[in-house]
C-alpha cells in the first residue's frame, strides 16, 4: 500500500500540463510518478485528454525532461531534509 505524501507538483507549457505526484511506502521510501495531459475548452467548460497532437510532441518532451529535473531536486531536496540539512 501507497499514500501520497505532498501535493503535487504541476509544471505546464501552454495548454501541456506535467503533473509530479510523490508518494511513499510503507516502508517510508518516497517515489514519484508523473501524469502529461494536454487541456482543451469544450464550451465553456475545460477538460483534459493524454492524446497529443504530431506538432505538441516536441513540447511534451521538453516538458517531461523539466519533470525528471524536477523530480530529481525533489529526491535531493527530501535526502537534505533526511540529513537535517537546509538549504
Amino acid at each position: 500500500m501507497t499514500t501520497s505524501s505532498q501535493k503535487p507538483v504541476t509544471l505546464r507549457d501552454g495548454s501541456i500540463k506535467a503533473t509530479i505526484w510523490s508518494n511513499q511506502t510503507e516502508q517510508g521510501k518516497t517515489f514519484y510518478n508523473v501524469t502529461l495531459v494536454r487541456t482543451y475548452r469544450d464550451g465553456e467548460t475545460f477538460k483534459e485528454t493524454p492524446s497529443f497532437g504530431a506538432n505538441e510532441l516536441l513540447r511534451v518532451s521538453r516538458l517531461a525532461g523539466k519533470a525528471y529535473d524536477r523530480i530529481a531536486e525533489l529526491k535531493a531536496e527530501s535526502k537534505d531534509a533526511d540529513n537535517g540539512t537546509q538549504h
